[in-house]
């Protein structure tokens, strides 16, 4: 197998990738061209913001093609065409056998929420003193317990969590992670919604790996009153939702939000004031973890 890397600037992203696509190239990949320095630029769509742009300002294409001879014929080709111009070509280089199945395996172990609460893939046996266990590979959605974000999430879930807990809303599910540890550690009903389809099925498959029984579906499907909200997104859509996920906590419940820098703490706050006092509860790595009691 065969790697081409080439440069070029964010309006020939789309078409360069079309074209190595067409070469048969059998994957493209984009990256930052300047990640890990003080250039490098966010990429994501959030509610009601513009989509993200197809690329960086200067973005780097990787295409792996499946012969030698293939990789040459695309370099060949793609430096002939008008739209090549102010792209860069970086090089053709062999990429090595290997077992991309238990290379990818290996990058995902065993994540310790708590000494007795572990994140663990299939492929792994749980740690000998994990007392409760949630079994979850990585998967388009996201939500593998390895992001900050989700472990302070986890980590409340486990701390708080009592056999009397109700119902409990897992707003923007992900992977389900969080819905499936709410049900794990006590919650009687568990609704888990998300913008994304292919989410909510994600959310359902885990759910029944982990035998834990919750409802899933679009946002829609979050009605009434929760005794705890988790939302798990990032800054700009909770600001936005601010009163709807505060119209779903029952009196004396709990809102649980994360997703948010360190930076934005206090924006967040003051969004939420006029609705529930919303306080820092955890910090890990840049990132906070907010909690909000509604008064009984």
């Amino acid at each position: 197998m065969y790697e081409i890397r080439l440069m070029c600037p964010e309006d020939r992203v789309e078409t360069l990738s079309e074209a190595l696509e067409a070469l048969d190239a059998l994957s493209v990949s984009v990256e930052d061209a300047d990640a890990q320095t003080d250039a490098e630029q966010a990429l994501f769509g959030e509610p009601g913001m513009p989509p993200p742009a197809e690329g960086w300002q200067r973005s780097r294409l990787v295409a792996l093609f499946a012969t030698e001879d293939g990789a040459r014929e695309a370099e060949q080709l793609l430096q002939a065409q008008d739209f090549f111009a102010g792209c860069q070509w970086l090089g053709v280089d062999e990429v090595p056998e290997q077992d991309w199945v238990r290379l990818t395996q290996s990058q995902f172990t065993p994540v310790e929420i708590t000494p007795a609460f572990w994140i663990v893939p299939t492929w792994h046996e749980p740690p000998a003193q994990a007392r409760q266990v949630i079994r979850l590979d990585p998967g388009l959605a996201f939500g593998t317990g390895t992001h900050p974000t989700t472990r302070m999430c986890l980590r409340w879930i486990a701390r708080q969590a009592a056999s009397g807990w109700g119902r409990v809303l897992d707003y923007g599910c992900g992977s389900g992670i969080l819905a499936i540890a709410a049900a794990k550690h006590g919650a009687t009903v568990v609704d888990a919604v998300d913008i994304d389809e292919a989410a909510v099925t994600s959310t359902l498959d885990n759910a029944r790996a982990n035998d834990v029984t919750l409802h899933a579906g679009l946002p829609d499907r979050a009605q009434g009153l929760y005794q705890v909200v988790l939302a798990n997104i990032l800054a700009t859509p909770l600001k936005m939702l601010a009163p709807l996920l505060c119209a779903h906590v029952d009196a004396g419940g709990s809102l649980v939000l994360a997703g948010i820098l360190e930076r934005q703490a206090d924006e967040l706050q003051a969004v939420y004031a006029p609705l529930l006092d919303l306080q820092v509860a955890d910090r890990e790595d840049g990132w906070v973890l907010m909690t909000a009691t509604r008064p009984s």
